[in-house]
């Protein structure tokens, strides 16, 4: 495990109540509440340099969606000892609102994209409202300039961020999402971001409802399965259950430790 990294979650805001048909595609008749939404950016450390995965909303977005937002991700960062300006890498998993703000709060950061989602967030997609919806036009301006200033690395399918950081594109939630895998000292863990906005979309192989490609998010799934190789190393995007069983890494910002063993097992 020459490789190994920590990984940690930050969560900044969260959305509640939530009814089962916001969870699921097709929610289970039976079910009567739903679980909450979390929204976290994840943090890997290791080998000298932190690289950020995903950079979430601010107020002004929280406002006009209705969400809760706790802490901005580049403070909740701020206070778990990292600051933006320090930052070099940033993988972006998509594009929506949620995991794409704040992008001007990085200056000296290299962001990290599938070409097809950059392709996909300024393509003819975009004149649908309702797939145009989960991105904010501002976010995906500001990542355009990025790329004219020479500070995007695109990649098409798999690719290396850093030894033992790699990205691999599975689409479904939206056309060029991508899913992080990271070496640990328990072995590889997968950073599913939307592939699985909850332990159960995977588990009961039953879609979050928003979606591009029911098909690639079904073999997403299979992907994320192959590239952790065990049930408890895949993280899904949005889960509070992440912050049930993984150990608390900090007493100023709402951070767990995904690199240690989760308190409870998937494994059959």
């Amino acid at each position: 495990m020459g490789n190994a990294y920590e990984i940690y979650a930050l969560r900044y805001a969260t959305m509640s109540p939530r009814t089962p048909h916001m969870n699921f595609l097709v929610p289970d008749p039976h079910d009567s509440a739903a679980q909450d939404l979390d929204y976290f950016v994840w943090l890997i450390r290791g080998h000298g340099r932190d690289i950020l995965v995903d950079t979430g909303f601010n107020a002004e977005e929280a406002s006009a969606r209705a969400r809760k937002l706790t802490l901005n991700p580049v403070d909740a960062l701020e206070r778990f000892g990292v600051a933006a300006s320090a930052i070099r890498d940033v993988i972006v998993t998509h594009l929506h609102y949620d995991h794409a703000g704040n992008l001007d709060r990085f200056p000296q950061a290299r962001f990290h994209l599938q070409e097809r989602e950059m392709a996909y967030a300024t393509g003819r997609c975009m004149c649908n409202g309702l797939l145009r919806h989960p991105f904010s036009v501002e976010h995906v301006t500001l990542m355009v300039r990025h790329v004219y200033g020479e500070r995007v690395t695109f990649y098409s399918g798999d690719g290396e961020v850093a030894p033992g950081v790699t990205v691999h594109r599975v689409g479904g939630h939206s056309d060029g999402l991508q899913v992080v895998r990271v070496e640990t000292a328990r072995g590889p863990v997968v950073l599913a971001s939307d592939a699985a906005h909850y332990y159960a979309n995977l588990q009961r192989k039953s879609p979050f409802p928003i979606v591009y490609n029911v098909g690639d998010m079904a073999q997403g799934w299979e992907t994320i399965e192959r590239l952790a190789g065990h049930p408890d190393r895949f993280i899904p995007g949005h889960d509070p259950m992440v912050t049930e069983i993984y150990p608390r890494a900090s007493d100023k910002v709402d951070a767990w430790a995904l690199h240690l063993p989760p308190s409870r097992s998937f494994a059959e």
